[in-house]
């Protein structure tokens, strides 16, 4: 859809809703442009600035929610069960707040329940909500087992996040295909090493 709301050719989704931008913010855009060496007035930039605008908007649309709310509504009726939960491969993208340039990977998300569990979706949710935020990975881990550990209250919890960087693959050292790992383990995934082995082997490490 184009900026009116019409279909567009070519478009192969529906865009999401346009909103106004403030006329600052797509002057920033286009004084970006112009030190980086275009000219903003060329014709296939002249609808940039507010492309961006809106583009950033729902890249960091995490700011707008509470990610631990996802966690509020638990089930207590789990017919006994008392294993590790595991969702594995999470794919998720966040922009890095050093560079806001674009981190792109997967995070495995497990805990051990004690008395109640929640949707497992909403470890996505979670997931989604912080990393729709500037980020810095070593955060990201840390903010989502945290949210997890304390509005579910677990016995253990374990989040592990794989992720490439493009501050680091398109610009600096230039180094595509690296990839960074960051873990968290908190409860009895951090103090018992055989629930630490079985919890890293459910996730394929």
């Amino acid at each position: 859809m184009n900026d009116h709301g019409d279909p567009a050719d070519g478009d192969l989704v529906e865009a999401a809703p346009a909103f106004d931008v403030p006329n600052e913010v797509a002057e920033a855009v286009r004084t970006l442009i112009r030190w980086a060496g275009d000219d903003p007035k060329r014709e296939g930039l002249l609808d940039t600035p507010r492309r961006v605008a809106r583009a950033w908007k729902e890249y960091a649309k995490g700011y707008q929610e509470d990610p631990a709310v996802h966690l509020s509504r638990t089930f207590e009726e789990v017919g006994g069960y008392d294993e590790i939960v595991l969702l594995k491969n999470i794919p998720f993208q966040s922009h890095c707040e050093h560079h806001l340039a674009p981190i792109i990977g997967k995070a495995s998300i497990a805990y051990l329940p004690k008395d109640k569990v929640v949707g497992i979706s909403k470890l996505a949710r979670v997931l989604h909500g912080y990393a729709r935020r500037l980020q810095v990975q070593e955060r990201l881990t840390a903010q989502v087992a945290d949210a997890i550990w304390e509005h579910l209250q677990p016995k253990g919890v374990a989040v592990i996040i794989e992720a490439t960087h493009a501050c680091m693959t398109a610009r600096g050292v230039s180094t595509p295909g690296v990839m960074m790992t960051t873990s968290r383990m908190m409860g009895t995934f951090r103090e018992d090493e055989r629930s630490r082995r079985e919890v890293l082997a459910l996730m394929g490490y």
